[in-house]
């Protein structure tokens, strides 16, 4: 499914959610530096926020194709796994991770963060959680079990919505950070914001989203119709709840 993501790259780009300002201010408060390494940078959304923000970003991102895009917009990025890629010596002040974490090894991963980081830096993973209005959920919920009933995203909108805190991801996240025994405790926190989407600009992000893009092409055109005349009836447009959850940790000093 990681494949997927660079299949349409521009798509992906314009149309993925950002991630809140507060969440990088925090981030760059807590680093001794401005130099970053982005795991995962894919196209480079990310990147370029902590870049407008003053900081130097070279990103790892083994999608080639992601890579190639994210250059265009003007973030270095080098196409290998993070696992596999070869600093070269470089070291960092941070190490940040957004949306593409999982896709690590979270021990492995937490011991290849914490080899590139200047004494003090910081590994950070982050993650925008979305949380549908009820009403909302519930109407793209049938629209689902109708049409692709065994897909990802059928049993993500059939199980109720954990906490944002509470996600796997962000535990999984954690214990690999503990398990590398070179950081100080992990920290956990969160920036909730909200984003209302047009019809048009829901329907443009759905081929980038989970499992949408293995979909047949005429089931995709039916879930694209029928979402689409869900939020019609809504309105035109609907108000999405994100939360960005990040885990933390800093390098200790020993």
């Amino acid at each position: 499914m990681a494949e997927n993501y660079g299949v349409d790259a521009e798509r992906y780009d314009r149309t993925r959610p950002r991630y809140p300002e507060a969440l990088v201010e925090r981030m760059m408060r807590s680093c001794p530096g401005v130099e970053l390494l982005d795991v995962g940078a894919g196209t480079g959304i990310e990147a370029r926020q902590f870049q407008a923000a003053g900081c130097t970003v070279l990103g790892v991102e083994p999608d080639a194709r992601m890579a190639e895009f994210a250059r265009t917009r003007g973030t270095d990025v080098e196409v290998a796994r993070f696992e596999e890629w070869d600093p070269a010596g470089r070291r960092f002040d941070g190490v940040i991770s957004g949306q593409a974490w999982h896709w690590v090894d979270p021990v492995v991963g937490a011991e290849k963060a914490a080899s590139v980081l200047r004494p003090g830096g910081r590994l950070a993973a982050f993650w925008n959680v979305a949380e549908p209005p009820a009403e909302v959920r519930d109407a793209f919920r049938e629209v689902y079990v109708d049409l692709v009933p065994d897909a990802l995203v059928t049993r993500a909108y059939s199980m109720p919505a954990p906490p944002p805190n509470t996600s796997p991801l962000l535990a999984k996240t954690i214990d690999g950070m503990r398990a590398a025994g070179v950081f100080d405790e992990p920290e956990q926190w969160q920036v909730e914001w909200e984003y209302v989407y047009s019809k048009a600009e829901w329907l443009d992000q759905l081929p980038t989203q989970g499992d949408h893009a293995q979909f047949p092409p005429e089931k995709l055109e039916q879930v694209l119709a029928r979402v689409g005349a869900v939020i019609d009836a809504m309105g035109g447009s609907f108000s999405m709840k994100y939360t960005a959850v990040v885990a933390s940790a800093r390098l200790a000093a020993s």
